[in-house]
């Protein structure tokens, strides 16, 4: 056999072997890809992904498009050469798992996890969205949690709403832990509440919520400092004077906040927020109307260019890493809080596009 025809057939030999090799090696680390985009003025699956009852809504023409992340699952472990070709790829990162997926968690753990943020980002929406627009928002303590195995397990329950302790009013979350901590463990405190069916029903009736039931729970002392407590985490629910229902499914964590209280703001309000313009963006988004930090900010910005969107609101915390990469058409618009959304709409729908907030790499 000539030589060079037995190097080349060696060298052939060998990088199949190496590829068969990689394609066996498990390496801890996870993909991250563009995933789909959902105008949030349009509809889902054939249904509205914003729907209002109780007031009055006006049509959009333009687009309001929140943007996700394809991930590799939990229990996904990548072989060598999947990861090589991630890390080569323009439309994907490669990223350490436990970037994706801290500590033990199972995968059920992880959905739970992020079905529960992004129920609260809908909550937190609204919240932001009505209180922008002047509208009244309002607020109860309620149980947020409890934990298996503790005294309130099977007398307290998730949702029931606390109008007091021992007697005293509560008006945020903290006000319960600081009642009960007054206590010594294996002392008695008298919990105030009103059943969360019970309240779910007046919210939707617009009735008041009145009365309540005494229920008693005897403390225990927390592991870490001895303390008293009875096993709840206390939240902030919202009440609302009119229904808003956001119907997206197969989506989880908090980055959809800010698109979903644009959304509803579009929807309250006279004004074309767009003014027709394919504008597409992420965001966490509090009840104050600040905006967060999301993950997988590139992956988004593929995404949205690849959609149509011409404008991406993008988390003021995000830009640096975003600008790293920009989509050819797309342009990267930094904002801190809804305010400053509002007003890049503004300019957007007015055509003077100059005066918007650039992000811009370090």
């Amino acid at each position: 056999m000539p030589r060079r025809t037995a190097t080349m057939l060696t060298s052939t030999l060998l990088l199949i072997a190496v590829l068969c090799a990689g394609a066996l090696i498990r390496v801890p680390y996870a993909e991250m890809s563009p995933g789909p985009t959902v105008n949030t003025l349009g509809e889902h699956g054939g249904k509205p992904v914003l729907s209002v009852e109780g007031r009055k809504t006006y049509e959009s023409s333009g687009h309001l498009n929140m943007t996700t992340v394809r991930v590799t699952g939990a229990d996904y472990r990548m072989n060598l050469v999947e990861a090589v070709h991630g890390w080569l790829a323009d439309d994907s990162v490669v990223v350490p798992h436990e970037t994706l997926y801290p500590g033990d968690k199972s995968a059920e753990e992880v959905r739970e996890e992020n079905a529960e943020e992004f129920s609260q980002s809908q909550e937190s929406a609204k919240v932001a969205a009505l209180r922008e627009l002047g509208i009244p928002v309002g607020e109860r303590v309620v149980v947020a949690s409890v934990v298996k195995g503790t005294p309130a397990q099977g007398r307290l329950h998730a949702g029931d709403v606390i109008t007091a302790v021992d007697g005293k009013p509560v008006e945020r979350p903290g006000d319960v832990a600081t009642v009960v901590t007054e206590h010594g463990p294996g002392e008695e405190v008298v919990f105030t509440v009103v059943p969360a069916k019970r309240a779910e029903e007046a919210e939707k009736k617009g009735e008041e919520l009145t009365g309540g039931r005494e229920v008693t729970v005897t403390t225990t002392a927390a592991e870490d400092d001895q303390r008293a407590i009875v096993g709840i985490r206390a939240g902030l629910d919202h009440t609302f004077p009119f229904e808003i229902d956001i119907r997206l499914a197969d989506v989880g964590g908090p980055s959809a906040g800010l698109m979903f209280a644009l959304g509803i703001m579009d929807r309250l309000t006279r004004e074309d927020l767009t003014g027709g313009e394919f504008v597409a963006g992420t965001g966490t988004i509090d009840g104050e109307g600040k905006v967060g930090p999301i993950g997988g900010v590139q992956m988004k910005t593929v995404a949205a260019r690849e959609e149509g969107a011409e404008y991406f609101l993008t988390p003021e915390a995000n830009c640096a890493t975003a600008a790293r990469y920009v989509p050819d058409g797309l342009t990267l618009v930094k904002v801190g809080t809804i305010d400053d959304a509002l007003a890049a709409l503004a300019d957007i729908r007015e055509g003077d596009t100059a005066a918007l907030p650039r992000c811009a790499a370090d």
